[in-house]
């Protein structure tokens, strides 16, 4: 019976804990540090849910990052060209966050647990520029180099993607000692 309760307690921790992650996230999403014209910017907004999915683990950080993407859609505005991209650059690209919880009780999980969401997170936008929003690639832009929309998508998603993905590396290396039992579950475990 015990054993029940305890879990019970850290079922509801977890929720608290990623409403309470999630809301960051969304407040940090409105930080910018620099916007893209049609959709991404560079800011925090990635590193609550990475901190929560290497803390919780892969099903929690999924879910954590599929609630981020209905918030995002919802609250950002929306910019979609129909349900492809709607599922693609929302849905779908902030759940893939998520997999950061792989990383979850690993030696050094939080950093390539994040890289690996962050980068995840790349592929699904890439995919989905340089598919659903091909049809809106600038005509000419930057020669005939530039025709092909995988090497438009790459290129205009790696210009938000990467710096966003470099100071959440950043944020998370800085917080990894100070916060090594709370990342690792310690606290969990005295509950």
């Amino acid at each position: 019976m015990e054993k029940s309760k305890s879990t019970r307690n850290n079922t509801l921790r977890m929720l608290t804990e990623a409403a309470v992650f999630i809301a960051a996230a969304q407040i940090l999403s409105y930080i910018k540090l620099w916007q893209m014209p049609y959709g991404g910017s560079v800011c925090l907004a990635m590193l609550p849910i990475l901190f929560f999915a290497v803390r919780w683990g892969l099903g929690p950080g999924l879910l954590a990052g599929f609630v981020f993407g209905i918030l995002q859609f919802v609250f950002d505005g929306g910019f979609a060209f129909g349900w492809q991209s709607m599922i693609g650059d929302y849905l779908i690209a902030f759940l893939v966050l998520g997999l950061a919880g792989i990383g979850h009780n690993k030696k050094g999980g939080i950093i390539w647990g994040s890289l690996l969401g962050c980068c995840a997170r790349f592929v699904v936008h890439f995919v989905v520029g340089a598919t659903v929003w091909a049809s809106y690639m600038p005509d000419e832009y930057l020669g005939k180099a530039m025709s092909s929309p995988w090497i438009y998508s790459f290129l205009y998603n790696i210009l938000y993607m990467l710096p966003s993905t470099a100071a959440c590396i950043v944020v998370l290396a800085i917080l990894m000692k100070p916060l090594k039992k709370y990342i690792n579950g310690e606290d969990l475990r005295k509950a």
